[in-house]
This record gives C-alpha cells, sequence and structure tokens, in this order.
C-alpha cells in the first residue's frame, strides 16, 4: 500500500468545521521537499501565485502563469499527506469570463490533483464562484489587498480603511459567500474590519496582514522562515535562513579555495 494512503487528508468539510473547533494553519509550498516539511503542522497549503515573487524573481503575481500554477502544484502534491492543497488562479486564467474560469479550474484539478482553487475578488466574481462550485469545483475567495490587482490600486496598500472600500469588502465577502466559497482569505485589512467580517459569516476567515481574531492564519513560508531582508510589517520571522545559507555558502567557499574540501571521509577510493 502506498504511504499517502496511510493519512487521512484533510477536506473542505474539515476546513468548514475549524471555524468552531481550533484555529486554521495555513502557509504556502511550492516544492515537494518543503511541502513534506510543512505538511504535519498545517490544515491548508495554498500554493499561491506568490511562486513568482518568491521563486522566480518576479516584482510582483501579475507575471505567472497557469502552466507555473500547475508545475508547483504538481511538486506540492507529491509531498503531501495530510493538509488540503489550494491553488491560486493566476492573472489572466479566470477574468475574461467564468467560462474561461472553468477551463482553467478543471484544468488545475485534473493535472494537479489539488483539492481548491482560489480567487481574488472583482465585480462579477460571485457569478464565477458559482459557476465554479455548482461543477464540482471548491473555491476559496480572495478580499481586501488583490495582489493581481497592484496596477490599478496603485500597489500592496491597506484596504478597507475608508468607509467606500469598507463597504466594497464588505460587498465581496458576503457576495462569495453566498455564491459558494468554502473559506475567505482577508489580507491587508484593518483589525475592526477583519474582526466584523469574521463574526458576520459563517464561512471561516484566513487572514494575512488581517487580525488574530480570524479564524486562521497563513504566511507566505519564505517571509517566515527569513529567506528575505525586507518582508511586510505583518510577517513575523521564525526564523533567518537567509544568514544561515549565507553562511554555508561562505564556509564552502573557503573549504573549496584552500582545498580542505572534498578530504578522504568525501572521496571515493579505488578497490
Amino acid at each position: 500500500m502506498s504511504k499517502f494512503n496511510q493519512y487521512k487528508r484533510n477536506t473542505v468539510a474539515d476546513i468548514q468545521a475549524f471555524k468552531h473547533k481550533k484555529k486554521i494553519v495555513c502557509l504556502t509550498a511550492y516544492t515537494a521537499p518543503m511541502t513534506e516539511m510543512l505538511d504535519e503542522y498545517c490544515d491548508l497549503l495554498l500554493v499561491g501565485d506568490t511562486v513568482g515573487m518568491v521563486l522566480h524573481g518576479m516584482q510582483d503575481t501579475v507575471g505567472v502563469s497557469l502552466e507555473m500554477m500547475i508545475m508547483h502544484g504538481q511538486a506540492v502534491m507529491r509531498g503531501v499527506k495530510k493538509s488540503l492543497v489550494v491553488v491560486d488562479l493566476p492573472f489572466g486564467a479566470y477574468e475574461e469570463s467564468k467560462e474561461v474560469a472553468y477551463q482553467s479550474a478543471s484544468r488545475i484539478m485534473k493535472e494537479v490533483g489539488c483539492d481548491a482553487v482560489k480567487v481574488e475578488a472583482f465585480p462579477g466574481i460571485a457569478d464565477t464562484i458559482k459557476f465554479l462550485v455548482d461543477r464540482g469545483i471548491p473555491v476559496v475567495g480572495h478580499v481586501g489587498l488583490r495582489p493581481q490587482a497592484i496596477n490599478v490600486s496603485g500597489g500592496f496598500k491597506v484596504q478597507g480603511r475608508d468607509q467606500q472600500t469598507k463597504e466594497q469588502i464588505l460587498q465581496d465577502v458576503h457576495d462569495a459567500q453566498a455564491a459558494g466559497a468554502f473559506a475567505l482569505v482577508l489580507e491587508g485589512v484593518p483589525e475592526h474590519l477583519a474582526v466584523e467580517i469574521t463574526r458576520s459569516i459563517e464561512i471561516p476567515t484566513i487572514g494575512i496582514g488581517a487580525s488574530k481574531d480570524c479564524d486562521g492564519q497563513i504566511l507566505v513560508t519564505d517571509d517566515m522562515l527569513g529567506m528575505f531582508e525586507w518582508v511586510p510589517k505583518f510577517v513575523r520571522k521564525y526564523a533567518d535562513l537567509s544568514q544561515a545559507v549565507q553562511a554555508a555558502a561562505g564556509q564552502y567557499q573557503q573549504d573549496v579555495e584552500q582545498g580542505s574540501f572534498p578530504s578522504e571521509k568525501e572521496t571515493y577510493s579505488f578497490k
């Protein structure tokens, strides 16, 4: 029996039930080795379009393609045992129409084998969410700061600080729930708004730059691990792997240049 069959992976129903039982622990994942390390500690793993910035050196997520999301989603599925896996629909893969969104989402579900997709809110997204859910594709919504829309919003800015944007976010939230989204990511919104949303809807809220009172939290794993010198205000660094990697590379350079690596222990002998 495959080792993967020995574990019961979280389902959409499990994540929904956690709203009333426990805080939902979420992180991003893009590769099989990292997935294997994170899986034990997470309820949900997101194959986020942040992969473009984290692994491919892009300035934002706009340039991420559907093929990239499928490739990294497949890698994550090779390493997961327990967590629910959600894959972002990237910019340009779902905005044109609900039919285009279905083509993109169904391709991800079939080629990746993941459990759900995530979409950012925009006018008319509720119709798209309903269209996907009605056809068997579970959906996570994303409201507040929308990384795919930074060229319209003027950058990575907190949303919902004025009455107009607050009302728009509340409308997006309730529309997404009514359309059938099973969870919502709240990004870059003031604490009082995140609390209001979390208390007013039945589906779980997952905060990133929101409130500790959200039903769960998510961070970009590489930010949390300290792989970058600068991180957003809402990130807590739980490690400093950037310094560790640089120290290891520096020691390796020294050992190679001085001829101490490889040593006899690391060299094959003739038999």
